[in-house]
């Protein structure tokens, strides 16, 4: 018997508790499809018809402590749950709804939509704004709250969309409860740049970005919330985010601030005139303005492969801080506004001013065509690694970085361990395996492919997996680096292949100094010589084409690194 008795646990007239830990019955292969409502019987069809009913989402990958578990027959996905496993829940945490002044939908629109796509966990993030302060935020609750109840089997956070004093925006979101409201709410009117008149570029600006991640963690300490954490959204798009402020994010409190999206949304937005926006793709299609860091190269403003150019660029600004041995993770979500082809409409009699959201979207009559963005689980997936299913567990997994990313499905699971030749000790994302100097360690990835179409109706094909390896060099004396020398792509495995499971091994060999590995994959279909040279990546994401960047045609995913630490 397993260490879960599903028979017992299901009640589906049950609210869920955000404290349960418990799998949700749709995702429960142990829970027959005739004990599940319709809608429920819905869902699991839909996953069972696309091949994702166990790997990819129910953590089907219910990843275990050897690389034999993340290839259990889907039997076993979301049942036992093996003693040091993880289920990999898939999320996004950057959603809009009629709350936002750019925004349309109503919550439980954008929860159905993601529940339909198989997102297991989505934060609600409406602007942040001196409207919003005011109302926004007690406004929107009772949706959420209603949302929770009527979609059990996808956990829904309150969060909101934070105007970085000083920088771009980042997701804030705090762990349900009777004080999430007003802790948002005092965070928005005391540290929201709208709101303060903070925007510009500044280093008074800067420390109350600093003094917001404060707040979030005192509120922690003082249990005014169980958990809160803050990502930054899109942070290359305009060039605001500098690597000084990067740095003193994640130095203020690295259990709050904790990462960055590796990959924006507005992934339609590339789509190509007359069938799409014909933009930039993830929105990125600007230049640099007076409050840019001036350092930053022009290809910076733009994606790679759907990625952000901190994430993309091996041994750019991102592996600049993992040389550093500073966590520092990746996301990738939707920034779900307006949806492409969807057929919505702004609610007649709208007054936002007034009333701090819009009326209830209707039909429309015309296909959005110009519109930017996917449903939330569409295109964009950020898969955690959880203990169990609930809020607290998806915040520890994020915190933990044990997260990994893609595109389009490209593929449907990923178990990836760091493990002594000896095969006694392991980590997996994020984590940091502490050995004896001279220790032989290898990579040991376990990937299931797509195994069945995604949502453009194809399967992935995945081509190439991607090896990244960096020396951990410690503290950099220029906090406004973004390089990391001595990162590289140090071993490319030819996969071409869109069924079943590939077992991959990369040998580290006797590790005397510090050293961290990530990995990437990809289609293949666009590729180019990495912004550092062939010597460091030689075929690496293309640069996206404004107007012409079809987000379908290039797909990647991408993981968290992990160390190892020898002594």
């Amino acid at each position: 018997m397993g260490h879960h008795d599903h028979a017992h646990h299901h009640h589906h007239g049950d609210h869920h508790d955000p404290g349960d830990t418990d799998v949700p019955p749709v995702l429960d292969l142990d829970v027959a499809d005739e004990e599940l409502s319709p809608d429920e019987l819905s869902r699991r069809s839909l996953l069972r018809r696309a091949g994702l009913l166990g790997a990819g989402l129910a953590g089907g990958t219910v990843l275990g402590h050897s690389g034999a578990a993340a290839a259990a027959p889907l039997a076993k996905a979301g049942g036992d749950v093996p003693r040091r496993g993880y289920q990999w829940l898939a999320g996004d945490h950057h959603i809009h709804t009629q709350y936002s002044p750019d925004a349309v939908y109503r919550v439980i629109d954008q929860v159905r939509h993601a529940n339909a796509y198989g997102l297991d966990w989505m934060v609600i993030t409406d602007h942040g704004s001196e409207q919003h302060a005011k109302i926004g935020v007690e406004k929107v609750n009772p949706d959420i709250v209603a949302a929770r109840s009527a979609v059990r089997d996808t956990l829904v956070f309150q969060g909101l969309e934070w105007n970085i004093p000083a920088a771009e925006h980042g997701t804030v979101f705090v762990h349900p409860g009777r004080r999430e409201v007003g802790v948002l709410k005092e965070f928005e009117n005391s540290f929201d740049g709208s709101v303060k008149g903070a925007g510009a570029n500044t280093p008074a600006n800067e420390a109350l970005a600093i003094a917001g991640v404060n707040f979030l963690a005192d509120a922690v300490r003082r249990r005014k919330v169980t958990d809160a954490l803050f990502l930054a959204n899109h942070p290359a798009r305009k060039g605001l985010d500098s690597p000084h402020e990067i740095r003193a994010w994640r130095d203020a409190n690295p259990r709050i601030a904790v990462g960055m999206e590796g990959a924006p949304g507005h992934q339609a937005a590339g789509i190509a005139k007359p069938n799409g926006p014909g933009s930039g793709r993830g929105a990125y299609d600007s230049s640099p303005s007076a409050d840019s860091f001036p350092a930053y190269p022009l290809e910076s403003y733009r994606t790679f492969g759907g990625y952000d150019w901190m994430t993309a660029t091996v041994g750019g600004l991102w592996d600049s801080l993992l040389a550093e041995g500073k966590p520092w993770w990746i996301s990738a979500n939707s920034d779900a506004h307006w949806v492409y082809t969807d057929t919505v409409a702004r609610g007649p009699g709208s007054d936002f001013p007034a009333n701090g959201y819009y009326e209830d979207p209707v039909y429309g009559g015309q296909l959005g065509l110009t519109n930017s963005d996917f449903w939330p689980g569409y295109y964009s997936r950020t898969h955690v690694g959880a203990a169990g299913f609930g809020y607290a567990a998806v915040m520890d997994g994020i915190r933990a970085g044990r997260v990994w990313v893609d595109h389009g499905g490209l593929v449907s699971g990923l178990d990836v361990r760091l493990r002594t030749r000896s095969g006694r000790d392991d980590v997996t994302l994020g984590g940091m395996l502490r050995v004896r100097r001279g220790t032989k360690v290898d990579l040991v990835v376990t990937i299931d492919l797509a195994n069945g179409p995604n949502w453009a109706q194809f399967v992935p094909t995945l081509a190439r997996v991607d090896v990244i390896q960096g020396d951990v060099t410690g503290e950099v004396s220029d906090r406004d680096a973004f390089a990391a020398p001595k990162t590289r792509v140090v071993k490319s495995f030819e996969v071409g292949r869109s069924t079943g499971t590939v077992r991959l091994t990369y040998p580290l060999g006797e590790v005397g100094t510090p050293v961290y590995v990530r990995l990437r994959g990809t289609d293949g279909k666009r590729t180019a010589v990495g912004l550092r040279g062939a010597a460091v990546d030689p075929t690496g994401p293309a640069m996206d084409v404004v107007g012409d960047a079809d987000p379908w045609q290039d797909l990647w995913f991408y993981t968290n690194p992990m160390w190892v630490l020898p002594s």
